[in-house]
């Protein structure tokens, strides 16, 4: 949610760098954008409501004339407060001497507005950002960087800053705590910002600060300190992607990109981690904790949309695989529930930004209570990644798109091989795991047979453009990719859905089936196939139309979505989920929507 691109380097490059790094950020999900430039001997700042061309029109009817090295740019996902120019960042003191931008939420702004309004100071906007600007204006005496640290003693909550005074040009401060921030280092220039999607076109090296840190920027030289003001120690990573993966590469969205894109995906996901020869998983995240592995009496898989569908595609694995009995849970919902766990729980997080709050949150929770906690996440360096003991990347590239395809589908896969890791040492014999990972090995072609059927099931999803209600419906392992086919439909389209098992359908839902509501069958060969066909049965008996995944054309069903066997009945649900993905593409594209910046949603959710 929101983001943050700072920049010290060039006066030629400061506005540039900051409306590119913006524009790599939009992904996140935004209402307003604007800038703070460093101009002489002021600050000169351009705020907008809407997209980032709103705000480059704002700037070329008014330009900024920058002589300076350092600027801040924000893009907001409102919290608190309508969309308006006030409420845009970023926001100042009240001297309007110092500029700062903020991604995260204060939880006690109210307390620190209304003790500063006794000061006599005025407030323009409605946000809790702007109470920051203010209270630091009122500490500040010639040194941002201890006015800030100062300021942040009385803040509570999560905070990613980055701060400017006219009065110290050519200084920048970051600041983190429960929201990311990352530091481009680059040729004499530096760059802060909410992920790396943002430095990417100027460097590759980076540093990952730690919640509790503050980087003090002079030009190309900086100094990272703790809230205490020790010196922390840092080493500089390399970025394992280029520019190009986060660019539409002649594709009309992010998302049919990174749809087409499952195949390699997947061999990124498994390359190197299955030893066909011992049917066996070797994760090298894992070494370290191994030992640990065998004493496991509990699995707990946290995730929270998507990542919540593919946990809980996860429990039936590894309850099918192992006899450690697994339970997926709401990361929002763990910290307030008794979840008797200890030493011997295993708690998996799933997140593909590493950055989620409520995940993170639980996971510190956990931590309390002395669980090993591991991590499945796609970005190198994220708060998950650092926070558990040891963990797994799904190694596919950027996702851009808010919601996510490959992210689900290299989740669910390596959940699976997880299960196979701890089935091994818990039962599960060499011939039932090693024709499982021939399987994996295999889905990549499968899943490049569904991607060839674009147009087929885009032609039967332009049928059903105009429905306002879906039900989606699946059995045992497809249970839980109903439910992400109606997240996806829902986030993309607008169109209501809801995804259920289908033995529920007679037990409440069945009353809403008519003519004018569609149901989405997943019906591929299964051990629960005959009970499916009695389901749709159901249906149709209610004159409701049906749309079939299947591995062959159904007579029963209006329209069927015909996609390969891959043979197995845990891997077939996520063949399947693959044509729900372009179902739900088609129907948002034929309705014309933004298919990568949906209302309302931000792609990482970094406030609770």
């Amino acid at each position: 949610m929101c983001g943050i691109v700072a920049y010290s380097g060039s006066s030629d490059e400061v506005l540039p760098t900051l409306i590119s790094g913006l524009k790599r950020l939009e992904y996140r999900g935004y209402d307003s954008a604007g800038v703070a430039i460093q101009s002489g001997k002021k600050i000169e700042v351009r705020k907008a409501v809407g997209k980032i061309v709103e705000l480059e029109q704002a700037i070329a009817t008014k330009p900024i004339h920058s002589s300076g090295s350092v600027g801040i740019a924000h893009i907001r996902w409102a919290t608190h407060g309508l969309a308006t120019v006030h409420n845009a960042h970023p926001h100042s003191s009240a001297d309007r001497r110092i500029w700062l931008v903020h991604n995260g939420i204060i939880e006690n702004y109210q307390e620190i507005r209304s003790q500063l309004e006794k000061q006599g100071i005025k407030f323009e906007s409605e946000t809790d950002t702007e109470v920051v600007a203010k209270l630091i204006g009122t500490l500040y005496s010639g040194d941002i960087r201890a006015a800030v640290l100062q300021a942040i003693k009385q803040l509570k909550g999560a905070y990613a800053l980055a701060v400017v005074s006219q009065d110290e040009p050519g200084r920048l401060i970051g600041v983190k705590l429960a929201s990311p921030m990352v530091v481009g280092v680059g040729h004499d220039e530096m760059i802060i910002a909410s992920d790396v999607s943002a430095i990417i076109d100027r460097t590759k090296k980076v540093i990952y600060l730690e919640d509790g840190e503050l980087i003090d920027v002079r030009g190309s030289d900086y100094e990272i300190v703790g809230f205490d003001e020790q010196p922390a120690e840092h080493k500089v990573e390399q970025i394992d992607w280029d520019l190009e993966a986060a660019t539409k590469q002649g594709f009309d969205s992010f998302l049919l990109k990174e749809i087409m894109e499952q195949p390699r995906a997947i061999e990124d996901s498994i390359r190197g981690r299955i030893v066909l020869d011992d049917a066996m998983v070797k994760f090298g995240g894992l070494i370290d904790v191994r030992d640990r592995l065998k004493d496991i009496d509990q699995v707990v898989l946290l995730g929270i949309g998507t990542s919540y569908y593919s946990a809980k595609l996860g429990e039936l694995y590894f309850n099918a695989l192992t006899d450690i009995p697994t339970v997926a849970v709401m990361a929002p919902e763990f910290r307030y529930n008794k979840n008797n766990i200890g030493k011997n729980t295993w708690l998996i997080a799933l997140s593909q930004s590493g950055e989620t709050a409520d995940t993170i949150a639980a996971i510190e929770e956990a931590k309390r209570h002395g669980v090993l906690a591991t991590g499945i996440v796609n970005v190198v360096g994220s708060t998950i990644a650092r926070i558990t003991d040891a963990g797994v990347y799904n190694h596919i590239g950027p996702e851009i798109s808010v919601a996510s395809t490959k992210a689900f589908t290299s989740q669910s896969l390596i959940l699976l091989m997880h299960a196979i890791l701890l089935g091994r040492s818990d039962g599960l014999d060499f011939g039932q795991a090693k024709s499982l990972l021939q399987k994996i090995s295999q889905l990549p072609g499968t899943i490049a047979k569904v991607l060839e059927q674009c147009d087929e099931i885009g032609a039967i999803a332009h049928k059903y453009e105009k429905a306002h209600n879906l039900l989606y419906i699946g059995r045992q392992y497809n249970y839980p990719v109903a439910l992400e086919g109606a997240l996806k439909i829902k986030e993309i389209s607008y169109t209501h859905a809801e995804g259920l098992s289908a033995g529920e359908l007679k037990h409440g839902f069945i009353a809403l089936v008519d003519e004018h509501l569609p149901t989405i069958a997943l019906a591929t060969a299964d051990a629960l196939s005959d009970k499916m066909m009695a389901n749709i049965e159901e249906v149709k008996a209610r004159k409701g139309p049906v749309v079939a995944v299947a591995n062959e054309k159904l007579s029963i069903a209006d329209d069927t979505i015909v996609v390969p066997s891959i043979g197995n009945d845990l891997l077939q649900p996520i063949v399947n989920n693959i044509a729900l993905q372009i179902f739900a593409y088609s129907v948002a594209r034929a309705r014309g929507l933004n298919i990568d910046q949906p209302r309302n949603l931000a792609k990482s959710v970094t406030v609770e």
